[in-house]
């Protein structure tokens, strides 16, 4: 499995940034082809060492040719695009392919 990991930085406005992130971007984003599963975390996110995000966000992917063709995509670049609408904080965006041990 292969993920794009989204770190969202601390916004502005956190309260405008929830709701804009679950009414409009996430809908947004789930259109992305090829999307095996979004998942986001729920609640404060702590940091064990250095500074923690605000949100993190995991989508899932079947390989790391699917990520990237679906960052290819108008669904991903419609959603890449929406960023400027509601993470004022910006964001740190990591792609990886993820093995059990």
């Amino acid at each position: 499995m292969a993920h794009l990991l989204v770190l969202y930085h601390t916004p502005a406005d956190p309260a405008a940034f929830d709701g804009y992130y679950h009414e409009k971007h996430i809908p947004l984003a789930k259109k992305i082809p090829g999307l095996r599963s979004y998942t986001i975390s729920h609640g404060a996110v702590q940091a064990i060492a250095g500074s923690a995000p605000y949100l993190v966000a995991i989508l899932s992917f079947d390989s790391i040719a699917e990520v990237n063709a679906a960052l290819e995509s108008p669904e991903s670049q419609a959603a890449a695009a929406d960023l400027q609408n509601f993470a004022s904080g910006g964001a740190t965006l990591v792609i990886y392919d993820s093995q059990e041990v």
